[in-house]
C-alpha cells in the first residue's frame, strides 16, 4: 500500500545494544520514491537529550556516503572549498545546542532508492530505581518490514527486564523478551497489517516511543565497579536510605501562553504534587506573569491543612500578561536565602526551586544571560535550581543552561493530554535526594583522569557513575577500598568483580561492544567539560576548555558544538555537511540536504537536488520581498502604528493600539487558508509623560496546513514542526526551507516569509542603543494586500483583505496647518480623523520613508470591526473569534 505521497518505506530497523548501561543505537530507513516525478523523501529521527551523534551514512542508488568529524572551521573550509570547484555539496542540519532532532530532506528521481543511517550513542540513567532507554520510533508511514531490536549485556547480572505498552494497546502481545542471568534480548516486529491503524488505513499506528526498563543485581554497598581496556567505572546507586526533608518553591508561569489545555494540565500536576510532599518538607507557591505574587511570603510547613490551602490556591489561576522570569526567580532565591539567614532550614535538608514556564521572557529583564547570571549570583551554590519547559515554544536551551548552572536539571515537558503524569515523573525524580554530599577517593596510584556524572552529582538523581583511566598493574590498589561519606551512612564498598572473570565475559559475547568503559568515561568527561566552560568565569579559562572539548570530540569522533560531520562519497566530490554554514546563502539550506545548483550532472545517478522542495531556483527572497512602493504595503511598525492601504481608493489610513506589555494581537487570522499571524507586545523600559509605550517584541506565524510555526524574537528566528525545530540568530545571513515555505533571514535587518507564490510577509528587526534609557529592541511587519487570503480573513490587518467603503470629506485646517482634519465615513461610522505622516522603514531603517495618511484616532475605533481588545488572543499561535 502505497501512501498519497507515493513515497514506499521498504524498511525501518531500529537495533539497540546495551553494554553496562552505554546504549549504541542504530536507525535505518530504506525507502524508494514510486511517484512518476521527483520529490523530496524526509529522514526525520528523534535523539535522546544529551545522546552523541557518532556517524551517519546514505546509500543513493549505490552510491554511499560516510560521515568523517572535523574541526568545525576545518570542515567549513573543505565544505567551501568543494563548492567552489563545482562539486556538490549540501548541509545537513543538526543543532548542537539541542540535539533532539536529525532531519535531512533529499529530491529523488522517479524510481530511486535511498538508504538512511544514523547511529548515536548515550549513557542509560537510573530513574525511579531503574535504568530506561527510551527509543524513538516515528517512521511516519507502513513499513513492510519493522523491527526493533534491543540486546542488553550486564556483567553484574540482570534483576528484570520489561517493557511497558508506550506504543499503545494497539501492540499488545508483540514485544518478545529473552532474559538470561546476565543478558536480554527484546523484540518488536509488527507485520504490515499490524502496523495499521485499521483493517482498512494507510497509515501506521507506529508513532511514539518504545520504552525498555531494566535494572541489575545489587549485592554491595558501594557500588559497582568495572575494569576494562584500561578505564574503570563505577556505579553508585545505594537503596533503602530515607530521603532528606526538602525546602521547595515552586515558581509557576501563568502568563498569556500558558492558557487552555497546559494551564489546565499545569494545575492537576501541581495538586497531585503537592499531595506528595512529606511531613517534614517545607514549601510555599509563586506564580508569575508580568507581576509576581507569593501564596506565602516565607516557607511553611507541608501540614495537610497547608497543602490543602496551597491546592485551593492553584484552582484560582487565571493565565493573562507577560512573562518576568527574572523577577520571579530572583523572589524565590530571596525566600530560601532569607529563610537559611533565619535558622528555619534544617542542616540535613536540601533545597530547591522548580521553575515551571513555556515561554520566553516579555516583561522586566529580557536578555537570558543577564538573567542566568542574576540567578547564578542570588543563588551562591546554596541550593538547586530544575526547570520545565512546557510545550514545544520554550526555550528550553536557556532552561537547561540555567538549570546546570545551579546544579540542577532540565526537562522539556511535550503538551499533550500526558502532560500532567510528565511532571509528576519529574518531580519524583528531582525530589527524592538520596545523599546530600558524597565525596570518591580513589587511589591515585592507580588512577587518573576521573569524571563524575554531573547530572547526579549533588542529589536528585538515584545514581552516581564515576569513571576514569586506570593503571592495570596496580589494580590492587583501586580493589582495595574506596570510601563515600553521606548525610545518614558510612559506605564501604567491597572488592567487586573478578578483573579477569570481565575480560572473559565480554569478549566472549559478539553484541558486547569492546570500547564501552572508554565511551563511557569520553561520554560523562564531554559533558562535564561542557558544564564546566557555561561555567567559567574568565574568557581564557573558557578556550582552553573549549579546546579540551574539541579535541575529545575528534579523538572519540563524536558531533559537539565544536566540531562538525563532513559527509562524503568515496570519490570526495560530493560533500556534505552536518553544521549550520555561517552563510548558508552560498550553498543550500539548513533543514535540507541538497547540492549546488550549478553542479554539473554526472552518469553515477546522483540526482541534482538544488531544488529541494520544488521551488524554482529563481525564486529567491530578494525576488520575493515586498515591494518597495509606500502605496502597495500593509504594515505594523514602531509603537505599533498600522498603516492600512486600500487599494481601490489608494488611501493609507493609520492608527495605533495602545495596550499592555505581554498581550497578544491577533494581525492575521483566516480560516480558510490555515494562517495565522500573531504579535506579542514588549514595554519600554519606562514610561514617558506618563506613558509607556509598547512595541512588537515577538510576531508568530502559524501556517496550520502545513503544521509549520514561526516565531520570530529579537534574538532569533524559530521555524518548528511539531517537535523539529530549526533556530538562526539575527546573526546569521541564510535561509531555510520546508514544505515549500521559505525563510530568508538578512543580517540584523529583516526576515521574510514566502509561502508558494501565495504569500509573503517581512519583519524589520530594530536595534536599540543598550544602554538607552527609554527604548528597547522591536520589530515591524510588512504585510502585501496581494496575499492571496481567504474572504474569511479576519484580525487587525486580515479584515481588510474585503476593502470597506471609505468617505473623507469636510476637510478643514487643524491645530497645525500641516495636519487638516477631516470626516470619515466607514462601516456605519462617522467620525474626525486627522492627515498625518508615518514612518516606513523597510528602505530607511534608521529615518523611514514618510508616508502621508489619514489616522484614526482613540485604537482605531470606528474603523476596525469592534474594539482592540476583541482582537486579544490567549497565544501567540491562537486563531481570534470575530467581535
Amino acid at each position: 500500500v502505497e501512501d498519497d505521497d507515493k513515497v514506499g518505506l521498504y524498511s525501518y530497523k531500529v537495533q539497540s545494544t546495551i553494554t553496562s548501561r552505554l546504549a549504541n543505537t542504530m536507525i535505518q530507513a530504506k525507502m524508494v520514491n514510486n511517484a512518476r516525478r521527483p520529490q523530496p523523501i524526509m529522514f526525520d529521527v528523534q535523539v535522546p537529550k544529551g545522546a552523541f551523534i557518532d556517524n551517519f551514512t546514505m546509500d543513493i542508488n549505490g552510491i554511499t556516503f560516510t560521515s568523517h568529524i572535523r574541526e568545525k572551521s576545518e570542515a567549513r573550509k573543505m565544505y567551501a572549498q568543494a563548492k567552489a570547484k563545482g562539486k556538490a555539496a549540501g548541509i545537513v542540519r543538526s543543532n548542537a545546542l539541542d540535539m533532539e532532532n536529525f532531519q535531512t530532506e533529499v529530491n529523488v528521481p522517479p524510481g530511486m532508492r535511498i538508504q538512511f543511517q544514523l547511529h548515536y550513542h548515550e549513557m542509560i540513567r537510573r530513574k525511579l530505581s531503574s535504568y530506561e532507554h527510551v527509543i524513538s520510533v516515528k517512521p511516519g508511514r507502513l513499513a513492510k518490514h519493522l523491527e526493533v531490536d534491543v540486546r542488553i549485556i550486564e556483567p553484574q547480572g540482570l534483576r528484570y527486564v520489561h517493557v511497558p505498552n508506550s506504543l499503545g494497546d494497539h501492540f499488545n502481545g508483540i514485544t518478545t523478551i529473552s532474559k538470561g542471568e546476565k543478558k536480554a534480548h527484546v523484540s518488536f516486529k509488527p507485520t504490515m497489517d499490524q502496523q495499521r491503524k485499521c483493517p482498512k488505513c494507510s497509515s501506521t499506528a507506529v508513532d511514539g516511543n518504545f520504552v525498555v526498563q531494566y535494572d541489575v543485581n545489587r549485592e554491595t554497598t558501594g557500588g559497582e565497579l568495572e575494569i576494562f581496556n584500561g578505564y574503570f567505572i563505577h556505579f553508585f546507586a545505594p537503596e533503602n536510605l530515607d530521603p532528606l526533608p526538602k525546602n521547595i518553591l515552586f515558581v509557576i508561569d501563568v502568563s498569556g501562553s500558558m492558557w487552555g489545555l497546559k494551564m489546565k494540565q499545569t494545575i492537576e500536576a501541581m495538586k497531585a504534587i503537592l499531595s506528595e510532599l512529606r511531613a517534614a518538607d517545607q514549601f510555599s507557591l509563586i506564580d508569575f506573569n508580568h507581576n509576581v505574587r507569593c501564596w506565602r511570603d516565607n516557607l511553611v510547613s507541608a501540614t495537610p491543612a497547608q497543602v490543602e490551602d496551597a491546592k485551593k490556591y492553584i484552582q484560582t489561576i487565571h493565565p493573562n500578561g507577560g512573562t518576568n522570569i527574572n523577577e520571579a526567580l530572583l523572589r524565590a532565591t530571596f525566600i530560601l536565602n532569607e529563610a537559611k539567614s533565619l535558622g528555619m532550614l534544617d542542616p540535613n535538608s536540601v533545597s530547591m526551586i522548580v521553575l515551571v514556564s513555556d515561554g520566553d521572557p516579555t516583561v522586566g529583564e529580557l536578555k537570558l544571560t543577564t538573567i542566568q547570571k542574576n540567578v547564578k549570583q542570588s543563588i551562591k551554590d546554596e541550593f538547586s535550581l530544575f526547570c520545565l519547559g512546557i510545550g514545544f515554544d520554550v526555550d528550553y536551551d536557556f532552561l537547561q543552561r540555567i538549570a546546570t548552572d545551579n546544579r540542577g536539571m532540565a526537562q522539556r515537558i511535550f503538551g499533550n493530554q500526558e502532560t500532567s503524569l510528565q511532571m509528576k515523573n519529574f518531580y519524583n525524580q528531582v525530589s527524592t535526594p538520596l545523599l546530600k554530599k558524597i565525596q570518591f577517593n580513589y587511589p591515585q596510584e592507580s588512577v587518573s583522569d576521573v569524571t563524575q556524572s554531573s547530572f547526579h552529582n549533588y542529589f536528585g538523581g538515584s545514581e552516581i557513575v564515576v569513571a576514569g583511566k586506570v593503571d592495570t598493574d596496580n589494580l590492587q590498589h583501586l580493589e582495595s577500598i574506596v570510601t563515600a561519606t553521606a548525610a545518614n551512612a558510612e559506605l564501604v564498598m567491597e572488592t567487586l568483580r573478578d578483573v579477569e572473570e570481565l575480560d572473559g565475559f565480554m569478549k566472549k559475547d559478539k553484541y558486547a561492544d569492546p570500547d564501552f568503559t572508554r565511551k563511557l568515561w569520553a561520554y560523562l568527561t564531554v559533558n562535564q567539560m561542557m558544564a564546566e566552560r557555561n561555567a567559567a568565569p574568565t574568557a581564557a579559562l573558557k578556550r582552553n576548555i573549549t579546546k579540551s572539548i574539541l579535541q575529545m570530540s575528534l579523538d572519540h569522533h563524536i558531533v559537539t558544538p565544536f566540531t562538525a560531520m563532513l559527509i562524503e562519497n568515496a570519490e570526495k566530490d560530493e560533500i556534505m555537511l552536518a553544521d549550520q554554514p555561517k552563510d548558508p546563502r552560498k550553498g543550500c539550506c539548513p533543514g535540507t540536504l541538497g547540492l549546488t545548483p550549478n553542479a554539473p550532472n554526472n552518469n553515477k545517478g546522483i540526482p541534482a537536488w538544488a531544488n529541494v522542495t520544488a521551488v524554482p531556483v529563481s525564486f529567491m527572497p530578494e525576488q520575493r520581498s515586498p515591494p518597495v512602493s509606500s502605496l502597495s504595503i500593509n504594515r505594523v511598525d514602531n509603537d505599533p502604528h498600522f498603516i492600512i492601504h486600500l487599494p481601490k481608493s489608494q488611501r493609507n489610513i493609520c492608527f495605533n493600539i495602545n495596550s499592555e506589555p505581554g498581550k497578544i494581537l491577533n494581525l492575521v487570522s483566516d480560516p480558510g487558508t490555515g494562517v495565522v499571524v500573531n504579535g506579542q507586545l514588549v514595554g519600554a523600559k519606562k514610561a514617558e509623560n506618563k506613558k509607556l509605550n509598547t512595541y512588537f517584541g515577538k510576531i508568530g506565524f502559524y501556517f496550520q496546513k502545513k503544521g509549520l510555526k514561526v516565531e520570530i524574537s529579537t534574538e532569533k528566528i524559530t521555524l518548528k514542526d511539531g517537535s523539529y525545530a530549526i533556530t538562526l540568530s539575527w546573526a546569521d545571513t541564510g535561509h531555510i526551507i520546508r514544505k515549500q515555505l521559505l525563510i530568508s533571514v538578512k543580517k540584523e535587518s529583516n526576515v521574510t516569509i514566502t509561502v508558494g507564490e501565495e504569500m509573503s510577509f517581512m519583519v524589520l528587526l530594530h536595534r536599540v542603543w543598550k544602554k538607552h534609557p527609554v527604548n528597547v529592541d522591536f520589530l515591524g511587519i510588512y504585510i502585501p494586500p496581494e496575499n492571496q487570503f481567504s474572504p474569511a480573513a479576519h484580525g487587525l490587518i486580515g479584515q481588510f483583505v474585503s476593502e470597506p467603503e471609505v468617505s473623507i470629506h469636510h476637510q478643514t485646517p487643524g491645530q497645525v496647518p500641516e495636519k487638516p482634519q477631516a470626516i470619515m465615513e466607514v462601516k456605519g461610522n462617522k467620525f474626525t480623523v486627522t492627515r498625518g505622516v508615518q514612518k516606513d522603514y523597510r528602505t530607511d531603517r534608521v529615518l523611514g520613508t514618510d508616508v502621508l495618511c489619514w489616522f484614526v484616532h482613540n485604537s482605531g475605533k470606528g474603523f476596525i470591526d469592534g474594539h482592540y481588545r476583541d482582537y486579544l488572543v490567549p497565544h501567540l499561535y491562537s486563531f481570534m473569534k470575530k467581535p
